[in-house]
């Protein structure tokens, strides 16, 4: 018997699904609204092409003029009935209709009401959905501190002391700005339960996702907030953070895809984050050799792990973090490590500590790339002297 090779094997066909409602009673007429020039739900297309993980992207509404935008955007149109757009009609009843005329293994439904979405996080729950063989994904947003439901408390006991945030029970709260199902799985949950929203049987995942692309627009203050930041991020550059007690010379970056490029890495894959198991070398022999790259593994509330790949020359620059202490695993290659005016080779298997408000640097050396696992949080303010 012939087992077929890699490249015989058939691949799912993933399927992007942006649906669109032309009514809407809180923002009237919400995603052809204007933001800079470009209606809101062409944020969202951008980015899902932008992504590049998927075999067809539709826009999904009772519109012609939706139609329009997907011809100009060069995605597909789906012409839903009207009476999926009502607002009696339910996710589960369009989605079932989409599935059961356009075909494919695994739809990837995409809020136009979540424009901050990057490509690289949509990717990442792409990643996600895939890679756990998931029937079912859903992202939510993490909420470590005390959460109430129906007025009684979740996660903590109002008749005991309460514990750091950091320590109590998170609750994940749908994001639904992204949504993840497998085709037979949830024909199967809607036969069967007449619902396959929340997963119904079958291996259901949560995808947890903070920062600006938990911002959902529902209403009209919703829509300025996210107007104003779609036009700061895009006409600005972010001011530099500062500190009370440092020096007039000094300052602050907190944003790591950012000092990162600044540091000279050339690609970083920051968002496909806390799977249960990964190998370390698999990671490496992934990437090329040729540039500098980063890669995080671990991203939680309390710590962060980032591997971390430098050509010889390259390095990060002089920088010290005013409240967090840091340490790092070399895994490969050579380094010249700088801490507190001192100067350290560290090679693979050495492990080396800073402690905050400690000046330090580090440069790899040698003939090969150099590899190092960076263990921090990724809030932490790294301070920068004048002129680095």
């Amino acid at each position: 018997m012939n087992v077929p090779g890699e490249s015989e094997i058939m691949k799912d066909k993933i399927i992007a699904m942006i649906p669109a409602r032309l009514g809407s009673k809180r923002v009237p007429k919400k995603n052809l609204r204007l933001i800079d020039g470009q209606p809101l739900i062409a944020y969202i297309i951008d980015s899902v092409i932008a992504a590049g993980v998927f075999d067809e992207i539709y826009l999904n509404s009772e519109a012609e003029i939706f139609g329009e935008i997907a011809l100009e955007k060069g995605i597909e149109f789906y012409k839903r009935d009207s009476s999926l757009a009502s607002d009696t009609a339910t996710n589960d009843e369009f989605a079932l209709d989409f599935i059961n005329n356009v075909h494919g293994d695994i739809l990837i439904q995409i809020l136009p009401t979540s424009p901050l979405l990057s490509p690289q996080e949509i990717k990442a729950f792409v990643d996600e959905m895939t890679s756990k063989k998931l029937d079912t994904l859903i992202s939510v947003e993490h909420k470590q501190i005390a959460c109430v439901h129906n007025d009684l408390p979740i996660n903590y006991d109002k008749y005991r002391v309460n514990p750091p945030s950091q320590e109590m029970i998170p609750v994940k709260a749908y994001s639904t700005a992204l949504m993840g199902w497998r085709y037979e799985n949830y024909r199967e949950n809607m036969h069967k339960y007449n619902c396959a929203y929340h997963g119904g049987d079958g291996r259901v995942g949560y995808h947890e996702m903070r920062g600006l692309s938990t911002i959902d627009i529902d209403r009209e203050e919703d829509f300025l907030l996210a107007e104003s930041i779609i036009i700061a991020k895009k006409r600005h550059t972010p001011s530099q953070i500062q500190y009370y007690g440092e020096t007039e010379s000094d300052h602050s970056e907190v944003h790591v895809e950012s000092i990162l490029k600044r540091d000279g890495v050339k690609h970083s894959d920051l968002y496909d984050v806390n799977n249960k198991i990964v190998n370390l070398y698999e990671i490496m022999d992934s990437m090329d050799e040729a540039i500098s790259w980063s890669k995080r593994v671990i991203d939680t509330e309390s710590n962060s792990m980032t591997i971390i790949s430098q050509l010889p020359g390259e390095g990060n620059r002089l920088h010290y973090h005013p409240n967090w202490n840091e340490w790092w695993f070399i895994v490969d290659g050579e380094w010249e490590w700088m801490i507190a005016g001192d100067r350290h080779i560290v090679r693979k298997g050495d492990i080396v500590f800073m402690e905050k408000n400690v000046r330090h640097k580090i440069t790899a050396v040698g003939n090969k790339p150099a590899i190092r696992m960076a263990v921090s949080r990724a809030d932490v303010a790294h301070v920068y002297p004048k002129g680095d």
